[in-house]
């Protein structure tokens, strides 16, 4: 991680109060035993964690997700880290904002701010360490010399394991309410979008090309959480290292346009999904995005197979209420 010499802080961009990582997303889901299968099978680090489970990439000490039992599948809240200096300046931008305050969720350790988004969807921002990279990731397109064999066979095959989180997906009732919460509270920046039916946004401090993004429904819920790794073979690996374990619901191998990464999405028990990720596009703190408007050709991938009816379906909404 690079440091500001005169700060100590990681990278981050001058004069800008923001928040700089997605520091957890928080789920509950009907069967703790079941998602600690899924989620072992991705090759995430599962803990137990009292009554719930904690979800790590592996030799990674950041707590990515945090997973509860409840009747039904469910995002639960969002939480966002900042710079210690910055909780103070938040908390009086956050009183201007006229942002609804609540307690902290039963439970939830926090030494942070508790507030709902546009869309009632309780939300965090707490003092943590920069869990969003300062720089692009590695991406490994490795090719054999002639007369050397450029693979191993499938007996040989390394487990996948993800090196990180890399951004969530959360439905919304209103993609252009979404952006302006997100970047007049919190301080994302609007990376592309496709009209009002999907919008990524990055971190002013430095991230990926979306560390959340949003997708219109008629309500909020969770689609998907996304992990890089570091190569395409390693996306079809995780894809066929799934189908092995049974979960053979999914969409890929293929590309995005927006984000430009290849990406598997496997589908989880609930109808969400966990996404391979290799080579996102990457904005840096001190860089300016050139973003757009796409069309909805554009939106979603630039190759890869067909998408399935319920893809971009909010299950969470059949059980609201």
């Amino acid at each position: 991680m690079t440091t500001d010499a005169q700060s100590g802080h990681s990278a981050r961009r001058p004069g800008a109060l923001a928040i700089h990582s997605l520091n957890t997303f928080n789920l509950t889901v009907p069967d703790l035993e079941e998602a600690r299968q899924f989620y072992d099978s991705f090759g995430l680090d599962v803990r137990e964690e009292g009554n719930a489970l904690g979800l790590y990439a592996h030799g990674n000490p950041h707590r990515y997700g945090v997973l509860t039992e409840g009747k039904h599948k469910r995002l639960s809240h969002l939480s966002f880290g900042v710079y210690e200096d910055d909780l103070e300046p938040f908390r009086k931008h956050l009183e201007a904002k006229k942002v609804t305050f609540v307690d902290p969720l039963p439970g939830a350790e926090s030494n942070g701010i508790w507030f709902l988004d546009h869309d009632g969807t309780p939300t965090e921002i707490c003092v943590r360490e920069k869990s969003m990279p300062d720089e692009k990731s590695s991406f490994e397109a490795i090719s054999s010399p002639a007369g050397v064999r450029g693979v191993l066979g499938r007996s040989q095959a390394e487990v996948v394991r993800p090196r990180r989180l890399s951004h969530v997906l959360k439905f919304t009732s209103n993609v252009q309410k979404a952006i302006d919460f997100y970047s007049g509270v919190l301080g994302l920046r609007l990376s592309d979008r496709s009209g009002d039916g999907i919008a990524f946004m990055h971190g002013a401090h430095g991230s990926d090309h979306h560390l959340v993004a949003f997708a219109l429904s008629e309500g909020p819920g969770f689609h998907h959480c996304a992990w890089d790794v570091s190569s395409v073979d390693e996306v079809g690996r995780g894809w066929m290292q799934m189908a092995g374990k049974g979960y053979t619901r999914g969409w890929g191998l293929g590309r995005h346009v927006l984000g430009s990464n290849y990406f598997y999405y496997c589908r989880d028990p609930w109808g969400s999904y966990s996404e391979y990720s290799a080579d996102i596009d990457y904005v840096g703190a001190t860089q300016e995005w050139d973003g757009g408007d796409y069309p909805d050709e554009d939106s979603i991938y630039m190759w890869g197979p067909d998408l399935f009816e319920d893809f971009i379906y909010n299950y969470e909404l059949d059980n609201a209420g």
